[in-house]
């Protein structure tokens, strides 16, 4: 990993401290379409699970019985009636996957992708909808995340292509030390690719050029840096590329910024319109035990959501050492997991967490300005007002008029205490910062008409 840029010892200075595939794009896009829609989605689809494979009952059992999710009746959109946890995963499915290794076609010549869900799955999320705080929370866990599947240990991704759905939630519910999953979604990378298409592509700022070609699976990546409208093709590549020093951590930042920019662009009037397309993917690509009712009041209460309450956090962990494992592999931190599972999915309200003492707070910047003065003096106000572990990162790959303030590991006390210091800037709770810091700012514009060269 190169090297981080040296940052100058703080200045003392008379400076006054003044006062958020796969498989989640699918349900993100679709979620955030607006209470008209969703009843649409009720009309359109009937009233049967979107079953694309059958449940043993054993199967079924696995997922929270806990009485109805939703109510409603013909008058009115279908609402939640209590908090759900719903287990989305994106799966890629090769030929060789189900053909012992051999091509299905000989005449294709490479691992062609398979219209099927039984595979393992290259992105899993957990998505909490919480009507008594009106939060949304996405917590993204790594494809290579280390834990027990079927009774042995190995990567969570297998879970899947092992067991299904259900073996997929024993083994995050485990994992998330006993939280319950209610319902699983499932879509293949064709039905991801297909969804963009249908919401009329999605304006991404690809943070630096990706290029990566592997001629056995005809996979072709191929994007250049900057602010850019990708269809579906491009969304794709955008999400599988792995190919830089955070490998797939670095992908589910990806992740991250594509959900939330798919949530942001889809809240409007035109994607109403755009809408029987949207239903025939979800018909065609998506495997889902939610009945059409329960869809539809998902839909409903994610189109009220705040985006300052969409809150996507990652689950805690390290990277395996070279010396550690035969794999690679993304080592959970149970603590940690203890702690934002208590925060994000206990039981009732969201428990807010101490700040943590401003002295130990590992403060990642990542510069958007281009203003070395306005740097300098925000690592000084951050050393007045008791932050003594502040380093800077890489700059951020796009110019920002409003200075960011991520949680990367969901502390929200620590990030408001941070606001309130610095008098700027927006609360984002996502893992889309510096992954050693707890909090990381990424500097914008409104900093520097404060602080900057200019004065």
């Amino acid at each position: 990993m190169p090297e981080r840029k040296p940052i100058s010892e703080p200045q003392k200075s008379s400076a006054r401290v003044p006062r958020w595939i796969g498989a989640a794009i699918a349900l993100a896009g679709v979620a955030t379409i607006s209470a008209v829609a969703g009843a649409m989605l009720a009309v359109s689809l009937g009233s049967q699970p979107l079953l694309q494979s059958e449940l043993t009952p054993e199967e079924e059992a696995v997922f929270n019985q806990e009485g109805p999710i939703s109510t409603g009746n013909s008058l009115r959109l279908p609402r939640l009636t209590r908090s759900v946890n719903i287990l989305v995963m994106g799966v890629k499915v090769l030929s060789s996957d189900i053909n012992d290794g051999t091509l299905i076609d000989d005449d294709l010549g490479y691992h062609s992708l398979v219209d099927s869900f039984e595979g393992l799955s290259d992105t899993m999320l957990l998505l909490r909808f919480n009507p008594r705080t009106n939060q949304l929370v996405v917590m993204s866990i790594p494809r290579d995340t280390r834990t027990e599947v079927n009774g042995y240990l190995t990567k969570i991704n297998e879970a899947n292509l092992e067991g299904g759905p259900a073996a997929s939630a024993e083994a995050i519910s485990d994992l998330l030390g006993g939280v319950s999953v209610d319902r699983y979604v499932r879509i293949n990378v064709q039905g991801v690719e297909k969804l963009i298409n249908a919401l009329g592509g999605v304006e991404v700022n690809v943070p630096k050029d990706m290029k990566y070609q592997d001629d056995s699976q005809h996979l072709y990546i191929n994007l250049k840096e900057g602010e850019q409208r990708l269809d579906g093709d491009q969304a794709l590549q955008f999400l599988r590329f792995r190919y830089d020093e955070n490998g797939d951590i670095g992908r589910v930042q990806r992740q991250q910024m594509l959900m939330r920019a798919v949530i942001e662009q889809t809240l409007t009037p035109a994607t109403i319109a755009r809408l029987p397309k949207i239903l025939s993917v979800i018909q065609s690509h998506v495997d889902t035990n939610l009945t059409v009712e329960e869809l539809a009041a998902l839909v409903g209460y994610a189109g009220q959501t705040n985006r300052s309450n969409v809150q996507m956090l990652m689950l805690p962990g390290d990277f395996s050492g070279p010396e550690e494992y035969e794999l690679s592999y993304w080592l959970p931190n149970y603590a940690e997991i203890d702690a934002m599972v208590a925060q994000y999915f206990g039981p009732g309200e969201a428990q807010l967490a101490e700040a943590a003492d401003p002295s130990y707070l590992r403060i990642a910047i990542q510069d958007s300005t281009g203003d070395e003065f306005a740097i300098q003096s925000l690592i000084d106000t951050l050393y007045d007002s008791g932050y003594r572990n502040v380093f800077l990162d890489y700059d951020w790959h796009e110019p920002l008029s409003e200075t960011r303030i991520v949680a990367q590991r969901g502390d929200v006390q620590s990030a408001d205490d941070i606001q309130h210091f610095l008098g700027v800037g927006e609360i984002r709770v996502e893992s889309t910062g510096n992954l050693e810091s707890d909090i990381t700012i990424q500097l914008g514009e409104d900093w520097v008409v404060e602080h900057g060269s200019a004065l």
